[in-house]
């Protein structure tokens, strides 16, 4: 009876001991989820041990569960180098630390997209095409991973964690090629996918997420020619569905900019850069409402230079 009554309670002990530090960490792991995230970098250098859980991505997963996400806003004009970051309310800003890399990379515009706390930027240098990544835990710039198949002026959207981009142009010695594919970002795993190409070569094309399903509008083919169709992507299906003629209303030109769009409350607008007009999408109809006019010289550009995004 003794030695039971020993071994029980040894046996308590070696369990409570095992427990402690998984009590200690989830604790951790609670606090740091209610500091502010422009601040997590700072804790990489309180020791190794704050610098993994920073890697892990445990305490965005816990900010999400707890409601305690943020939203943060990337800026970069045409004349600087550097990013800043700003805080919804734009009360206060951070500089990005400067990003390494050639001239060629900051010369024009770039492919850029938020996907869970990374700002992925993609360009090309004298190496080819490039994607650099920010991440918002570290407040630090890291090179790659590089795309499956490296290209840009393709269509992207980004949901949760994961980031979808399909179509654009890859450039190699031979040329230039328009293309189908679609690859799928994880933001967490930091690691690319490929998935069911669409079914239509598409560059210049737009992208979004509407009702849960990836969307691609309008670009041009392999010989330069505007497409009226759209696509969307059911993940769960893992099936591409073309939408004819979303965009056949629309006025277009070789020389016009991917379609301007923005998705607020699940609702899908676009801006007729031709005429200046907004627009608003009907699903199940397959048709657009004229909403009126914008006080934005948009035709004058053909839409470059305009930019439509809804926060």
């Amino acid at each position: 009876m003794g030695e039971t009554a020993h071994s029980h309670a040894c046996l308590t002990s070696q369990n409570a001991y095992q427990t402690a530090p998984q009590l200690l960490y989830e604790l951790q792991v609670e606090i740091f989820a209610r500091i502010p995230c422009c601040e997590y970098w700072k804790l990489q250098f309180l020791n190794n041990q704050f610098s993994q859980l920073l890697k892990s991505s445990e305490i965005f997963r816990t900010r999400r569960e707890l409601g305690l996400v943020k939203p943060y806003f990337f800026i970069l004009s045409s004349s600087d180098r550097r990013w800043t970051m700003f805080d919804e309310d734009f009360k206060s800003s951070q500089r990005l630390p400067k990003l390494s890399s050639d001239i060629n990379f900051f010369s024009g515009d770039k492919e850029t997209i938020c996907v869970g706390t990374q700002l992925i930027v993609i360009w090309r240098n004298k190496e080819g095409i490039t994607v650099w990544r920010y991440e918002l835990a570290m407040h630090k710039w890291f090179k790659g991973p590089e795309m499956i198949t490296p290209r840009i002026m393709f269509a992207s959207a980004s949901h949760g964690t994961n980031a979808f981009f399909a179509g654009g142009f890859t450039i190699s010695k031979n040329g230039v090629e328009v293309v189908s594919i679609v690859e799928k970002y994880n933001a967490e795993t930091k690691t690319w996918a490929s998935i069911l190409p669409m079914h239509r070569r598409r560059k210049l094309c737009s992208g979004c997420f509407l009702r849960g399903k990836f969307y691609v509008l309008g670009g041009q083919n392999e010989n330069n020619e505007n497409l009226t169709c759209a696509e969307s992507y059911d993940e769960e299906t893992n099936s591409w569905e073309l939408i004819p003629n979303m965009l056949a209303d629309m006025s277009l030109s070789i020389f016009q900019a991917p379609p301007r769009i923005a998705v607020v409350n699940d609702t899908l607008y676009l801006l007729e850069t031709s005429l200046n007009e907004l627009r608003v999408y009907n699903v199940n109809t397959n048709t657009w409402k004229k909403l009126g006019t914008i006080p934005v010289m948009a035709h004058l550009t053909k839409g470059w230079g305009v930019v439509f995004k809804s926060v």
